[in-house]
């Protein structure tokens, strides 16, 4: 399981470990089956809606230390361009590449698919005549 967070603790649990940390974004990627993980989750369960238990993400995030990332589409859009800029140079996928790998859609399709996305989130955002 992993979670997307603002901030983190400075001591996670063994259970839990930051794979990949931006200027505004960390990436925890959480072991759900370490006996711990299972034992504080069942310290959290609670009935969210009647009939139905299970653990809210607020309380788990509270309890870590963490604070949730709620970024926008267009935060979200700017992040996957990076990403995508990451992939094209990354060395194993120039490898690829060399050794034939031809998918039906490409980084660059990729890319142009989300510069669509960011205009069209542009245009919303400009006021109506």
């Amino acid at each position: 399981m992993k979670l997307y967070a603002k901030t983190i603790s400075n001591t996670l649990p063994d259970w839990a470990t930051t794979v990949t940390k931006s200027a505004d974004l960390f990436e925890v990627e959480i072991n759900d089956e370490h006996p711990n993980f299972q034992s504080l989750l069942e310290d959290l369960e609670s009935e969210i809606v009647p009939g139905t238990l299970g653990v809210k993400a607020e309380d788990l995030c509270s309890r870590l230390g963490i604070e949730m990332s709620n970024p926008s589409l267009q935060q979200l859009v700017e992040q996957a361009q990076t990403l995508i800029s990451f992939i094209a140079t990354h060395p194993h996928y120039e490898q690829l590449l060399k050794t034939g790998y031809q998918p039906d859609l490409n980084i660059a399709d990729a890319q142009t698919a989300l510069t669509y996305l960011e205009w069209e989130l542009e245009r919303n955002r400009e006021p109506s005549d």
